[in-house]
Order: C-alpha cells, then sequence, then structure tokens
C-alpha cells in the first residue's frame, strides 16, 4: 500500500505552531486547531483558515509551493456555487524582511491558505443526525439544492463501455489495497463483497451502462459531516484536489450520502434522502443499482479509514481498523440486496 511521501516536515511544523497562535490573526480571541489527513484547520472567532499539508500521493500532490497555491484556488472556486458566502478567498501566509511569519502580509509568500467564514459545528448534518434532532425538512431542502446542482453541473457524459471499465478497475483497486496483511482486515468479506459485486456488474450490465450519459461534474465527498443546516443550508468540502474523483453519477452520489447517514444509524434519513431526490429528479433507477452504489460507496470508505494506519500512532489502530469493518458490514448488507 502506497502511504503519503511528506515534504518538508520541519517547516510545516513551524507554520502550524504559529498559526496556532491567537496573535497571529486580527480577530482572535483564542484558536481551535485541527488535523485532518491532508490539512490542517484553524479556527478562529469568526473565520477558519485551511493549510494544506506539503504531502504527495497516488491521487494527490501538495508538495509544491504552487501547487499548494493552485489547489486553494480551485477549493474557493469549486465550492462558491454549494456554499456561497463561505469561501471568501486565498491568503498568503509570508514571511517579512525579519524572518518572522505573516498572514497575508507584504513579503514572500511561503504557504497559502483558504479563508472561510466558521459554520456553527452544532448545525452540522452528522452531530445534529447523532443528536436524533427532527431533520425531516432541512434535509429535504438539502436535497432540492443538490437537485439544481446536479442540473446545472457541468455534463461529463461517458462510452458506457468506459463507465463499466472504470466502475470495475475501482473495485479491483479497492480490494487489492484492503487486503494488504499490514491492515489485518477480514480476507474473506473483502473477497467476498469486492467479486460480489463485480459479478453483479458482469450480470447486468445494462444497469450502469444506462447511467453513463447522466455523468457530471459533481461534490466528490458528499457526507454529512459537509453539510451545514444553516437557512439556506451550506454544502461545503468539495473535493478540489483530483477532478476524477468528481465525475460521477449523481445517483452514486445521493447513494453515498444516505449510505453514510445509515452509517450514523438514521435508515429512515437514508431512505428520506433517496426518495425525496427521486421525487425531485424526476429520475428513477432501480432499487438495485442504489444498493450497488451504496456497497461500493461504503467499500472505498472502508478502505480511507483503513490508511490512516499508515500514518497514525499504532494505539490508534484500532479505532481506524473497526471503522473499516463497519462499512465493510454496510457494504455486504448491499451488496446482498443489489443481488436478491
Amino acid at each position: 500500500m502506497t502511504g503519503a511521501i511528506t515534504v518538508g516536515d520541519q517547516g510545516l511544523a513551524g507554520k502550524v505552531a504559529w498559526l496556532c497562535s491567537a496573535g497571529s490573526y486580527p480577530d482572535a480571541a483564542e484558536i481551535v486547531s485541527i488535523e485532518t489527513h491532508m490539512s490542517w484547520v484553524f479556527l478562529t472567532d469568526g473565520h477558519a483558515y485551511k493549510l494544506k499539508k506539503p504531502v504527495r500521493h497516488d491521487y494527490l500532490d501538495f508538495s509544491t509551493l504552487a501547487a499548494r497555491e493552485h489547489y486553494c484556488r480551485e477549493e474557493v472556486r469549486l465550492n462558491r456555487p454549494l456554499a456561497p458566502g463561505v469561501y471568501l478567498g486565498v491568503v498568503p501566509l509570508t514571511r517579512n524582511a525579519q524572518g518572522d511569519l505573516e498572514l497575508d502580509g507584504s513579503g514572500q509568500a511561503v504557504d497559502w491558505l483558504v479563508k472561510m467564514r466558521r459554520l456553527d459545528r452544532q448545525r452540522m448534518l452528522d452531530r445534529l443526525v447523532r443528536a436524533r434532532a427532527p431533520l425531516e425538512a432541512p434535509v429535504r431542502g438539502v436535497i432540492e439544492k443538490l437537485v439544481q446542482f446536479y442540473r446545472e453541473a457541468p455534463a461529463a457524459a461517458m462510452d458506457p463501455g468506459a463507465y463499466l471499465q472504470r466502475c470495475a478497475e475501482g473495485l479491483k483497486l479497492n480490494r487489492r489495497l484492503l487486503l494488504d496483511p499490514v491492515l489485518d482486515l477480514p480476507k474473506d468479506r473483502i473477497a467476498a463483497v469486492h467479486d460480489g459485486l463485480l459479478a453483479w456488474q458482469r450480470q447486468v450490465p445494462e444497469y450502469l451502462a444506462a447511467r453513463a450519459g447522466r455523468i457530471v461534474e459533481g461534490h466528490g465527498d458528499l457526507r454529512p459531516e459537509h453539510i451545514c443546516l444553516e437557512t439556506p443550508p451550506v454544502i461545503y468540502d468539495r473535493l478540489e484536489f483530483n477532478r476524477d474523483f468528481r465525475i460521477l453519477d449523481p445517483w452514486e452520489e445521493i447513494s453515498f450520502l444516505a449510505m453514510e447517514c445509515e452509517h450514523l444509524g438514521a435508515g429512515d434519513l437514508a431512505a428520506l434522502v433517496v426518495e425525496t431526490y427521486g421525487a425531485h429528479s424526476g429520475e428513477k433507477v432501480p432499487a438495485a443499482l442504489r444498493h450497488h452504489y451504496m456497497a461500493t460507496r461504503a467499500c472505498v470508505r472502508a478502505r480511507l479509514a483503513a490508511l490512516h494506519v499508515l500514518d497514525r500512532p499504532r494505539q490508534l489502530w484500532p479505532r481506524w481498523l473497526g471503522e473499516a469493518r463497519e462499512y465493510l458490514q454496510i457494504a455486504e448488507r448491499h451488496r446482498q440486496a443489489c443481488q436478491d
């Protein structure tokens, strides 16, 4: 399994330490810092600043200053349609003549940050799902917004054969990575889920082939934690670093959101997502196709959870491998459902 190549860790540590200080910002009484797999996020009283790590994976490259600036600007551009008024721009982290760091100073840029309006974490869909808040009306609003977004999204229709091949190759790669002995995940389940999904694709290729003409440039990472139930709702963190990951069937993305609601224990909300999208989009697809998409996305989420062990202390491995096993269980349920 290929891990990240990190460039300039020492420089990154100094930047992170400086950005963790409230005195580095014009509006901060205190700073909350959040580390993700690919970024650091710094929350002030009213804003969020995202610093991309200088990492290189098979699927992204943030290893140079120019690349980080480019993808910061792409993140702002791509997210403004679904999150108007949230993505405020890109600001440089500069070093002055005395060698001191400054935010948006006049010295040489040593890195770049995405500046956002800070969103209320208590209004995030994943938190509200866990709190068992009443969500039918606001989630319908989210789906209506997504219907309009997909209608206006750039079309990216594919040849049916190419789409089928892409779907199959994605499953084969996912299976291979999950079977890495380092992860010690249940090999029989991984093989059964992936082989079953591949067999389904061969048995009824017309289901996927029929969607090849409906492919668009979508969100790419439509999870409940990327939805803030303000009025109107905000859908953010659209995937910027690899366009291929945004090229998809809207029904795949909606199925992904439904699967993630299910993972949070909200099966009723998952059903509402699917029902509302079908009603408002006017697009009906076979239930088996939706189950296939949900199973496939659960397999991908299992892999992404497992990948965290490569850059985390061993004592944290049980958390991520446990999450991977949960997603594999969801994948197995939906694999069976799409073949019933």
